[in-house]
């Protein structure tokens, strides 16, 4: 029998730590390996509780929630991490920050001192859909592992058509879809590329509003590239990025000037939006084979569709390795 998930509770109210605590044991999966109310206990406890989790607000007295995370990485770089936050009008920008420097995923607290079932069970369900990503992977030493491979393999993932042979199109566009992990992986990759790189770049990161925006303007500072959330009719031009802005679905559409930007707010797709099918798809009209995909962290199945299509066309797809 697989051995529980053993989580750490960081959180300096203990009305919190009460609600995360009962919210992760009611899952039999999972047990709570200790709590600490400050980031520096929270750093000495590691190495005696052994967590295989950590559960950290971000707004504490001292060292943050910040602060404590680029600690943690420095003797735990592949430990999962979730942030824990208060719904605020900062709390965007503070998440993106946490998600750039390795934090796993993140979740908003229920709301209130006394939060109404409804609002606890609503996050219980996100919580543990949170930690079952997170574990799915690691096989039989995890208690969230299937043996089903559909379970396993959730977009029963066809096999593709090869490159055709001979000289392939030139790249005139590259398009990128990214989920879960997503933050820390793009401030890995668009960081190497030149500020001379010579196509544009369209990005479509899972991630609700206002945070896509904090998102741009971070990776801004970190890159060479001109990046900023995407807005309707921007015209497309190389060495930039728009990252599809929370909220909204974002497509490229060929005009007589060239090739621009439009937002919809048509459903969701995937139970996303922006959804990357939708972009990839966008991009397969108006580029066709002249088109790179590439796919990045994340789970669930959406930019399958999309990837699909792109090579169907007879464009490349890379996708990142886990």
């Amino acid at each position: 029998m697989a051995k529980k998930i053993r989580v750490l509770i960081v959180d300096d109210s203990l009305m919190a730590c009460k609600v995360l605590s009962d919210s992760l044991t009611s899952d039999p999966r999972i047990e709570v390996a200790g709590s600490a109310m400050s980031g520096a206990v929270a750093l000495a406890m590691i190495p005696q509780c052994v967590p295989d989790m950590v559960m950290l607000d971000m707004d504490m007295p001292g060292m943050d929630g910040l602060q404590t995370l680029i600690e943690l990485r420095k003797i735990r770089p592949r430990l999962p991490v979730i942030m824990c936050n208060e719904q605020t009008e900062k709390s965007g920008s503070y998440t993106v920050q946490a998600l750039l420097n390795g934090a796993s995923d993140y979740i908003d607290k229920p709301k209130g001192a006394a939060p109404k079932e409804g609002t606890i069970q609503a996050f219980r369900r996100e919580l543990h859909g949170k930690i079952q990503s997170l574990f799915a992977s690691q096989g039989a030493s995890s208690p969230f592992s299937t043996s089903s491979p559909k379970a396993a393999d959730p977009g029963s993932l066809q096999s593709f058509p090869s490159p055709k042979p001979g000289i392939q199109e030139r790249v005139e566009i590259v398009a990128i879809g990214v989920s879960t992990g997503g933050p820390n992986a793009l401030a890995e990759l668009l960081p190497r590329l030149p500020a001379d790189f010579p196509v544009p770049i369209v990005l479509v990161q899972h991630m609700p509003p206002n945070f896509t925006k904090s998102l741009a303007q971070s990776l801004a500072k970190r890159c060479r590239l001109q990046i900023e959330e995407g807005t309707a009719g921007q015209m497309l031009a190389p060495g930039k990025v728009w990252i599809a802005p929370g909220g909204f679905h974002m497509v490229v559409q060929k005009e007589r000037a060239g090739t621009s930007l439009a937002l919809n707010l048509e459903e969701p797709v995937n139970s996303c939006r922006p959804s990357v099918d939708i972009l990839f798809e966008s991009v397969v009209q108006a580029y066709g084979a002249k088109a790179l995909g590439i796919v990045l962290t994340g789970m669930g199945q959406d930019g399958l569709r999309g990837a699909g299509a792109m090579r169907k066309a007879g464009a490349s797809v890379y996708v990142q390795d886990e």
